[in-house]
């Protein structure tokens, strides 16, 4: 298990290897399709233009990148979450494995994400509008959004217990397009939130019983999904749940959610 974990820490990249350690490329690029893939590819040639491409990078690149990312030296929520659980081996064949390959030409075509990272069990919630409670509202300025932050009863009822969020326990969170002055700065009202000017979009997580186990350890956070709906309520499709997973991975003393601490508050007035 420890060996596939390592993989999606090299998403950037992986640490040096110990001396007179032999990379294992075979082993290196089973980790890769199992878990690097989920955002570099599994031919290290990345999901998106703002994900680095990892095939051809020297190894010494990439073994520095993962220590520097385990480190926290340099800084990126996704990959700091996934680099705390890596270690020598994985690292070294992972890395060894991307510099291998040819490097990418810039008429590459991106990777598409994997199936199961794209496939979010969850659909919008039927009972939104009667069933949840508004706990939170966030100004997001580099956005320039607006957001307000829903739980449905179970998750409202553990959280004023001081429980994990139990199975059945769904959040979402409404985004609003911020107004905007004539400087294109955000208007920000009376209550010192942003100004709402239209609904953009709905994000949402999910815990239902065997969820998780769609997901590979490395990104699973217990029985979670995550969704994008559209302002239809929609889903949107091709969304890659590995940003959300690895982001939230740390959180698992607070269920995984980022806002719990608001939602206790809350739910224990």
């Amino acid at each position: 298990m420890k060996g596939q974990i390592a993989a999606l820490c090299a998403l950037f990249t992986v640490g040096m290897a110990t001396p007179g350690w032999t990379a294992d490329i075979a082993a290196g690029e089973a980790t890769a399709k199992a878990v690097c893939a989920a955002c570099h590819g599994a031919n290290g040639i990345s999901v998106a233009d703002t994900i680095p491409n990892l095939a051809g990078q020297k190894e010494k690149y990439l073994i520095a990148q993962l220590k520097a990312f385990r480190a926290e030296t340099r800084k990126n929520a996704m990959m700091n979450a996934i680099a705390e659980q890596v270690d020598e081996a994985d690292i070294a064949n992972v890395a060894a494995f991307f510099s291998s390959l040819p490097g990418a030409a810039q008429s590459a075509e991106k990777s598409k994400p994997l199936d199961n990272l794209v496939s979010t069990r969850m659909g919008f919630p039927a009972d939104f509008a009667t069933g949840f409670t508004h706990y939170t509202t966030i100004n997001f300025e580099g956005r320039k959004q607006v957001r307000k932050y829903y739980a449905n009863k179970a998750a409202v009822a553990a959280a004023r217990d001081g429980k994990q969020m139990p199975d059945g326990s769904v959040l979402l969170v409404e985004v609003f397009k911020a107004k905007l002055d004539g400087a294109g700065k955000p208007v920000t009202g009376a209550d010192g939130f942003y100004v709402a000017d239209g609904l953009a979009a709905y994000t949402a997580m999910e815990k239902q019983p065997g969820w998780g186990a769609d997901f590979p350890e490395i990104l699973r956070n217990g029985d979670w999904h995550y969704a994008v709906f559209k302002a239809d309520k929609s889903r949107r499709p091709g969304v890659n749940q590995a940003t959300c997973l690895a982001c939230h991975k740390p959180l698992v003393d607070d269920s995984y959610v980022f806002s719990l601490k608001a939602l206790q508050e809350v739910a224990r007035k």
